[in-house]
């Protein structure tokens, strides 16, 4: 990883008698996008928030490029508007009796910088948001994927060292949000920025992410790239919440010590093999298959059973159409399977079919 941006280190916050933030520590790379993933409540925003200093922690560290702007050990804590970062918000907070350019230069005025200076600044953020030709509009005239450019223009403006968001997509309908997935990762990698996004939305977070942090009741569960959150998850709870994954109940064979292909015994007395990221210790049971890794075959299908590792034995219990994907239910000797497959390839409801899947797909996950 390039040279540290954000360092956060035993990171403790406290509302009276409950712990939001529970010893969370988290290096940020210069320009890396990394993005607090979670369920409402599991502390991502609150850490988002002591990083820009609207939190007081109560215990730990945070420096912003090498230098120390909360240290509980030294009684110190930066004001927000001391720490060079700019924060983009869930609801916008475009100031609607300004126009577009007034609310991009607000920032910069209040630093008293130069006339000229502004403009330029200004109009080049503008830019950036392709949103240069409404500026002498009225922010209460624009639609909420442009309240949320402008927004953005005004967080880049003046070049902060540390781009901070808050949730800044969900307000919009799931078409712009798609799009504007796409045009904030372009404008963070052109920019170079380090940032740090918070989203409970799974997508999201996998699709613009340089890594994940995966967060659950004010702790971390995992940090790693979009592909190896999705395809190694270490635990029940991210192989869960991230993505869409059968859970198997078992039990891990015996003699296995090394991380690598390792027998498991599905409950029902079936033998599967998985792959473990980590040294078993015996008391793992449970592995987790993603949906779109299992392909199903008949006897009368081309599927790729006769290919696999893992086989399963089912039957169709019921098929719903998704556009995209055709998601069956499958009841099995392993419990009840979800499998996702794409919609030219259509198996009848009550039909007995195989399921199948790699060793690589089936993933061992921790005790």
């Amino acid at each position: 990883m390039s040279e540290a941006r954000i360092e956060i280190n035993d990171l403790v916050v406290r509302y009276g008698d409950v712990v939001a933030v529970d010893g969370v520590s988290l290096t940020v790379g210069q320009g890396e996008h990394v993005t607090l993933l979670g369920p409402s409540g599991c502390g991502k925003t609150t850490t988002l928030r002591a990083i820009a200093g609207l939190e007081e922690p109560s215990g730990g560290t945070i420096r912003i490029a090498g230098a120390t702007v909360y240290s509980a050990a030294e009684r110190r804590n930066v004001p927000a508007e001391k720490r060079g970062i700019s924060m983009v918000f869930q609801s916008y907070a475009v100031w609607p009796h300004m126009s577009v350019f007034d609310n991009v230069a607000y920032g910069l005025r209040v630093r008293n910088l130069p006339r000229d200076k502004v403009a330029t600044e200004v109009e080049r953020a503008l830019d950036l948001v392709q949103m240069r030709d409404f500026a002498t509009r009225s922010a209460a005239l624009l639609s909420g994927g442009q309240q949320q450019r402008v927004a953005l223009a005004r967080a880049i403006a003046f070049s902060p060292a540390v781009l901070l968001f808050d949730e800044p997509l969900s307000n919009l309908d799931a078409k712009l949000r798609a799009e504007m997935r796409v045009e904030l990762r372009d404008l963070q990698r052109r920019l170079g920025v380090t940032s740090v996004y918070v989203t409970h939305d799974q997508e999201e977070a996998l699709a613009i992410s340089d890594r994940v942090v995966v967060m659950n009741v004010g702790g971390i569960e995992q940090i790693g790239t979009p592909e190896n959150i999705y395809n190694r998850p270490k635990t029940r709870f991210v192989a869960d919440f991230v993505g869409s994954a059968n859970l198997i109940a078992g039990r891990v064979r015996g003699g296995a010590s090394r991380p690598g292909v390792v027998g498991f015994d599905a409950t029902g007395g079936m033998g599967l093999e998985a792959l473990a990221g980590h040294a078993p210790t015996g008391r793992e049971d449970w592995v987790a298959v993603r949906t779109a890794y299992i392909d199903i075959a008949t006897d009368a299908s081309n599927g790729r059973a006769g290919g696999m590792t893992n086989k399963i034995g089912g039957t169709i219990r019921q098929r719903l159409f998704h556009g995209d994907f055709i998601q069956y239910i499958v009841d099995s000797p392993v419990g009840q399977l979800t499998v996702r497959r794409p919609p030219t390839e259509l198996f009848d409801e009550g039909a007995a079919v195989t399921l199948s899947f790699a060793r690589e797909h089936c993933v061992l996950l921790e005790g």
